[in-house]
């Protein structure tokens, strides 16, 4: 458990950062900004919602419903609302005691890169494209750990819309300029093959493609704690979100960096109040 100035960690697994500590994670970002600025990427900011229909397209509820987090809201028929104010709203353990909810039409963001694809959506590309963006994630767990492990937490992501070939090496430029940041920096980490957390991994064929054809590698600090992990799509997202390069669904690949995750990496290896390397 991490105990430091400016961390205030909340029991629904968020934290609160201040002082030197939020200008530890501006800093980081800014590095990886300075990443993704080697391919000139176009930075986007989107909204916290994305719309279901987005994450269906890539059957994201099958394969992940655990991590779900949906943004909810009271049905607004008066009577419902009139119940709603009639009974305990909030009981004495802050558990929100609802009546009828509105249909469900959004979920809170569970990766940056998702909107991406959608925002791109029935475009063809002519040459490589590289864009990044920054986005709150939301993914519920069984348990939350201060900055390793939260329901909400920042996510910086770097992506490559091109061919085969052209996604292939950005991940490997991607990769050797995370490995001179660390070594610049001196924190201890290794690249290790990892898949996503499938929901019934043995019964899911993405799972089992990925042990099969290993297209997802993280970036461990102390062999337990992945702080950035680089991936390869394949042509997954250019035939769901109809995205072409050169008549062909485009191949898409990505490097992630979990904020936080960072910022514990350092907190660990140097210390709560620093020094801490110069970003």
């Amino acid at each position: 458990m991490i105990d430091a100035p400016g961390l205030r960690w909340l029991p629904n697994g968020q934290s609160v950062l201040s002082g030197p500590l939020l200008g530890l994670t501006e800093g980081l970002d800014h590095r990886f900004l300075s990443l993704a600025a080697r391919w000139d990427a176009a930075d986007h900011r989107f909204p916290t919602f994305l719309a279901a229909t987005v994450l269906e397209r890539i059957d994201w509820f099958r394969s992940f419903p655990q991590l779900a987090t949906f943004p909810v809201s009271l049905d607004p028929d008066e009577a419902n609302l009139t119940s709603f104010t009639a009974g305990q709203p909030v009981d004495g353990e802050g558990r929100v005691r609802p009546t009828s909810f509105a249909p469900i039409h959004d979920v809170l963001t569970p990766a940056a890169c998702y909107h991406l694809y959608d925002h791109h959506q029935g475009r063809a590309f002519d040459r490589p494209r590289y864009f990044t963006t920054r986005n709150t994630c939301f993914r519920r767990e069984d348990h939350y750990v201060p900055l390793e492990r939260q329901w909400s937490f920042a996510m910086r992501e770097i992506v490559c819309m091109g061919t085969a070939g052209e996604t292939r090496a950005f991940i490997d430029q991607a990769t050797a300029d995370v490995d001179r940041l660390v070594a610049a920096i001196g924190l201890p980490v290794r690249w290790a093959h990892a898949s996503d957390p499938f929901f019934r991994p043995s019964e899911n064929p993405q799972y089992l493609m990925q042990q099969v054809d290993p297209t997802k590698e993280e970036l461990l600090f102390d062999d337990r704690l992945a702080i950035a992990s680089t991936n390869l799509h394949h042509d997954h997202f250019g035939r769901a979100f109809d995205i072409r390069r050169d008549g062909e669904p485009v191949r898409t690949a990505c490097i992630a960096f979990g904020i936080e995750r960072w910022v514990a990496a350092f907190l660990h290896h140097y210390g709560t109040e620093g020094p801490w390397p110069a970003l």
